[in-house]
Order: C-alpha cells, then sequence, then structure tokens
C-alpha cells in the first residue's frame, strides 16, 4: 500500500489542479488543513501563490508547526512554485517577509526588462555534478510550465538542482535531503511534470 500525500490547504491556490495530477498517475492525494493528517502523512506538497498571504495564512491556521515538524521528521516535502519560495529566509514580495528559513536565501523579483510576469513553457538545465533522484527520467532541455514574478537567490550553490534562462539563468529547482521545490507547475507540464510526481511518489 502506497504511503499518504497530503496537499495543504492553506486557502489560496489551485491546489484542486495539483491533486488532479496525481490522480492522472493513479495516486491519490489529499487536500487538508487539519494538523492531524498532516502529523499522520508521509509525505507533504505545498503550492500556492502570494508569499506573504502565504505564510499569513499558514499562521492563521497554525499550520507552520505541523509543516516543520513533518519535514524535521524526514517526510518528503515537495514544493511548486511558491512551496519553493517560502523554504527560504525571506522574500521581497509586496514588501520584506520572512519566509521558513530552511534553506538561506532571498526570493527577489524579476528585473523590469524581463517583463512584468513570466508566464511560459521554457527548457530547464541540470547541474551535471549532482544526481538528484526526483529529476530521473528527466533530462536538460526538457520543458516545463512557468508563471511567476519572483525567483529565489539560494546562498549555498549545493542545494541547487536546475536552472532556467529567462534573460538571465535562475534557479527553477533546489534539492535538500528530504526537500524537493520546483519554480515550475509539474502538474500542468504534460508527461515530464507527471514522471518527476511519480518520482515523489517513489519517494516515500
Amino acid at each position: 500500500m502506497i504511503s499518504k500525500i497530503v496537499i495543504i490547504d492553506y486557502g489560496m491556490g489551485n491546489l484542486r489542479n495539483v491533486q488532479k495530477g496525481f490522480e492522472k498517475i493513479g495516486f491519490e492525494a489529499t487536500l487538508t488543513r487539519s494538523k492531524k493528517e498532516i502529523g499522520r502523512a508521509s509525505a507533504i506538497v505545498l503550492q500556492g501563490r502570494a508569499f506573504k498571504d502565504c505564510m499569513e495564512n499558514l499562521e492563521k491556521y497554525g499550520l507552520v508547526d505541523p509543516l516543520l515538524r513533518s519535514i524535521e521528521k524526514g517526510k518528503p516535502y515537495l514544493g511548486i512554485c511558491l512551496g519553493l519560495q517560502i523554504l527560504f529566509s525571506k522574500s521581497e514580495e509586496f514588501g520584506s517577509h520572512k519566509g521558513l528559513d530552511l534553506i538561506r536565501g532571498n526570493v527577489v523579483k524579476f528585473k523590469p526588462i524581463q517583463n512584468i510576469r513570466f508566464l511560459i513553457w521554457a527548457g530547464i538545465r541540470l547541474r551535471k555534478e549532482r544526481e538528484v533522484p526526483m529529476l530521473q527520467g528527466v533530462e536538460g532541455g526538457d520543458f516545463f510550465y512557468f508563471v511567476h514574478s519572483y525567483f529565489v537567490v539560494p546562498e549555498e550553490a549545493q542545494v541547487i538542482s536546475t536552472f532556467t534562462t529567462y534573460g538571465n539563468p535562475f534557479v527553477s529547482s533546489i534539492s535538500k535531503e528530504n526537500l524537493f521545490a520546483t519554480q515550475f507547475h509539474p502538474e500542468k507540464s504534460q508527461q515530464k511534470g507527471l514522471r518527476l510526481l511519480e518520482n515523489f511518489v517513489k519517494s516515500i
């Protein structure tokens, strides 16, 4: 029996799309804001938008502690888009806001010359010096779906798994111990995205 995956429902984001992504690979993931369900889960997924609102809602529903406890216990964590960004120390999105600080670094905005919003299918570049189990079956140049205006800048280069170029290269995924997170949306990225979700299920 495959262990239970929960998608944290903090009242924002199109979480049903993520749930549908798991359904396409024959796996049921549960949407929840129940602390008990999060505590019993074997793996955690967090997706969303708007850094400040996300952190405020996680606090409002009392979800920060169960989320951090799950990560500390070594449960696999998949962060999608904002689920990547809140792992970092702070974000400059509409002010300066603290994140979970699990990965040292900041979330910064694309420069105006790079347009206001990055909404595009774009290729990734793998770091050759890193083998990341979550990226098995994914190759450099494979395209994924992005929609964001901010990107992460880690202080520790060793956490970087992939880059994508939009004017200049930016970090499009990271991995560290039981954490794996992407700036792109695997649930909207067709077969390669589904392969990534399959790898996440296998990691449990």
